[in-house]
């Protein structure tokens, strides 16, 4: 694919260098972070592209890349957390009938300026997914963020793909609980609750 195409690393990288920083990024949790992860996984895809055994399943393997070279910067580090939040801390309160947990959703449509809401929602987003633990916020990001599929993400993380579901639904739970608890406040902010 890029041996004696001289221009195919440069739309190689083209096409996965913002991906690459954005999954960095998330995962890392803070930006030089990301940005220097996303460098070494371009660097080690360079360098590695030959031992790349099946050329269709290469986002796998690049996200494959640029998380081990997450967990790896994440161990030295000096924006590392303590330590990790546990996913009971962030999973959704719920009322419970008939034995099945129900949630209240906030109600989003009677917020007001679109443009400012979609901005604020995708750092709060971006916030809310950067606060899961570890091992949840590499599946969501990779199956939601940059839409690879239960089994190539489950390849990515080296996980069983009902695993792979399991973590992405807890994920989901706990970003929902996140963004519901942010827009109350904001509504409530606006409407001069608080």
């Amino acid at each position: 694919m890029i041996a004696g195409d001289p221009d195919a690393f440069d739309r190689f990288v083209e096409h996965f260098r913002a991906k690459i920083f954005h999954y960095s990024w998330l995962m890392c949790g803070h930006r030089e972070d990301g940005e220097e992860v996303a460098q070494e996984t371009l660097l080690s895809v360079f360098q590695n592209f030959d031992h790349l055994r099946e050329p269709a399943r290469v986002r796998p393997w690049v996200f494959q890349i640029a998380r081990n070279a997450c967990l790896m910067k994440r161990r030295k580090s000096v924006f590392a957390p303590p330590q990790e939040l546990s996913l009971d801390e962030l999973l959704p309160a719920g009322n419970y009938h008939g034995g099945q947990p129900t949630f209240e959703i906030a109600d989003w449509s009677h917020l007001p300026d679109r443009q400012l809401l979609r901005a604020e929602m995708k750092q709060a987003l971006d916030e809310a997914i950067g606060q899961l633990p570890e091992a949840y916020r590499s599946v969501m990001i990779l199956r939601d963020v940059e839409e690879l599929t239960t089994s190539e993400t489950a390849q990515v993380l080296d996980l069983a793909e009902d695993v792979v579901k399991t973590r992405l639904h807890r994920a989901r739970l706990a970003v929902r609980r996140t963004l519901d608890d942010y827009l109350r406040t904001a509504s409530q902010l606006r409407s001069g609750g608080i």
